[in-house]
């Protein structure tokens, strides 16, 4: 098996660290400048606007750091969040230094929650909008009220946009963000003048704007899609569709591996949700996960229509070699057809480091006092580092054991999901996921019920006369 020190694995952490340090250093820096622009400052005040700013940001790593370290480790996912809240101040900046009334509340801060929602979840789009409208809140004449306008109307956009991938509820949050931000203003007015403002109809274009210009979240996620390689709900539903060109050659080469992959992907998406994993993401994982086996599809026991295997005829070494290579020509195929990285990652990962361990026993029999051959027959990995690529592995395992049990009983079934499970522990197979033994006892559950509601005994109907 494939096992990497501990020199090997600080590197990579310690250029990340020193990364995210110029990263954070060059945001402060920025937001600073902003400030600080046009604005007679002394030392003591660009003392307390660098600590204000650098407060922020501190904090922020520090969120990141204690409960998305994913985050962190990949470089373009910390630029991102970093470069959305400048654009933001940048955009604050510049509509406050605008001569004439002040046009603060056509700012859609709700785009914030809006995008970082699809890509990531709820907690973090809520902290990144919380950050963000603080450090605004340093350009803006009325912070109060435009912090706790903004936050409030920024929730409203959290809680309503539950799938971004139906345009309907895009439509629908732009309208709960106007009318929680008049809503809002209103009362900010009756609060502190005891009567209701003058201008609202003014106030009434402006929020109606804001909400409008929620709608720009279409176009802005499909650009950082493409240039941050993110993948958003609506590409991993498109993705799915068992019409793709992909999986329509598995099911039309490799029938029996494309209906083991849709077995797969139901179970597995069952799992994701229990433990609160990206169920799309785990679904699509889960659909393209066995692509490889298209380039030989007859050396896969699914797939075969009589009962000569192709495998009688060949050494275990080579066929163990077949076996394992469809995890390469996975990857091969879904780069030919532009299948996005996170996709990929789980062809890489559905089989870890594991070894191919029937011909490797059947290997031995035939060479027996042979020894350290079994990285041979060893996958190549990675294993997984996700929750979602580790539910799939998990899935993948216990689907095609299932198939082979004499009798389906529930003892049985529950025996084989334990067995297979502990065998991938025990390997170190997800000693890189962040999994809680109540994760890995509710997925278990999960399989257990669902193999049994596949192969649950039915009722001998008689035969009609």
């Amino acid at each position: 098996m494939t096992h990497y020190s501990s020199g090997t694995r600080k590197f990579p952490e310690l250029k990340n660290s020193i990364f995210n340090l110029i990263l954070f250093s060059a945001s402060i820096a920025a937001v600073v400048a902003l400030l600080t622009y046009k604005r007679k400052t002394g030392s003591y005040e660009f003392t307390g606007i660098l600590i204000l700013v650098t407060s922020c940001y501190l904090v922020l790593f520090l969120f990141l750091l204690q409960f998305r370290h994913e985050v962190l480790h990949v470089l373009r996912k910390t630029f991102f969040i970093l470069i959305a809240i400048l654009a933001f101040i940048l955009l604050t900046k510049i509509v406050t230094d605008l001569p004439g009334k002040n046009l603060i509340f056509l700012v859609p801060f709700a785009v914030i929650p809006v995008i970082i929602r699809t890509f990531y979840d709820a907690r973090l789009a809520l902290f990144i909008l919380l950050i963000t409208i603080m450090l605004a809140g340093l350009l803006v004449p009325r912070p109060f009220e435009f912090i706790f306008m903004s936050f409030i109307s920024g929730m409203a956009a959290i809680f309503t946009l539950t799938n971004i991938y139906r345009k309907a509820k895009l439509f629908f949050t732009a309208l709960m963000v106007f009318i929680s931000c008049l809503g809002l203003w209103l009362a900010v007015n009756l609060m502190e003048f005891g009567r209701m403002p003058e201008d609202v109809s003014s106030g009434i274009l402006l929020f109606a704007g804001n909400g409008l210009l929620v709608l720009i979240c279409y176009p802005l996620i499909y650009i950082f899609e493409k240039r941050f390689l993110f993948l958003s709900d609506a590409t991993l539903l498109e993705l799915a569709d068992t019409n793709q060109p992909l999986l329509r050659k598995l099911a039309e080469e490799a029938p029996g591996s494309f209906q083991h992959s849709l077995q797969v992907a139901n179970i597995a998406e069952e799992a994701a949700r229990v433990i609160g994993a990206n169920l799309l993401l785990v679904r699509t994982g889960a659909l393209y996960h066995d692509i490889g086996k298209i380039a030989n599809p007859k050396y896969f026991i699914e797939n075969l229509i009589d009962e000569v295997s192709p495998h009688s005829s060949l050494n275990p070494d080579e066929s163990s070699r077949i076996i394992i290579n469809h995890v390469k020509n996975g990857v091969v195929l879904a780069k030919n057809y532009k299948i996005p990285v996170q996709i990929i990652d789980f062809i890489r990962t559905h089989h870890g480091t594991t070894v191919a361990y029937f011909f490797f026993k059947k290997f031995i029999d035939q060479n027996p006092g042979t020894m350290n051959r079994e990285k041979e027959f060893a996958y190549p990995g990675p294993k997984p580092f996700t929750k979602e690529t580790a539910v799939v592995m998990m899935a993948d395992a216990v689907e095609a054991a299932s198939r082979s049990l004499g009798k389906y009983s529930e003892e049985s079934i529950s025996e084989l999901v334990e067995r297979i499970i502990y065998i991938q522990e025990q390997d170190g197979q997800f000693s890189e996921v962040p999994l809680t033994y109540k994760d890995i006892s509710d997925i278990k559950a999960v399989f257990r019920k669902r193999i049994s509601n596949i192969y649950h005994v039915r009722i001998a109907y008689p035969e009609r006369i």
